[in-house]
């Protein structure tokens, strides 16, 4: 097999999933990681990463995006992050790195006393306006370097 055809028959695998279904996405800046982490979510999860995904950026046009640790992150500025989700077997875990601090907070707490998280289970709805909300308010507040 020729060396091209090789690398290329590796660019059309499918990424590894990793415990509850995660995908195993390289670390990466920008729009393009973070679509092909939402397109290598199993099932339903990947319906979901969609639709956080646009609600984030119709909430924050210029949103900074990066794939890291295998899991999306979203900011305001660059290697700042106010937000993040990742996938487990029986849901998507979206975690707001200063939750504490949003008006409703999120309602699921953390060993961490910042983060709140917000978990979304199979065929439940999403409240748009409250989700917006959220990551409005999350935008405002100190990000966390990473």
């Amino acid at each position: 097999m020729a060396a091209g055809a090789s690398a290329k028959a590796k660019t059309s695998e499918k990424p590894v999933l990793l415990s509850g279904g995660n995908p195993q996405i390289p670390k990466g800046y920008g729009d393009g990681p973070v679509q092909a982490y939402i397109d290598a979510m199993p099932g339903w999860k990947s319906d979901v990463g969609r639709k956080l995904d646009a609600l984030i950026v119709e909430a924050l046009p210029d949103v900074k995006k990066a794939v890291k640790w295998n899991s999306p992150f979203y900011g305001v500025e660059d290697d700042v992050y106010f937000l993040s989700f990742h996938c487990f077997d029986k849901y998507l875990k979206v975690a707001f790195f200063k939750g504490a601090s949003i008006d409703p907070m999120p309602p699921v707490g953390s060993k961490q006393k910042d983060v709140r998280y917000f978990h979304v289970h199979e065929g439940a709805e999403i409240n748009e306006a409250q989700f917006t909300g959220w990551v409005k308010q999350a935008s405002r507040l100190p990000g966390e370097k990473m």
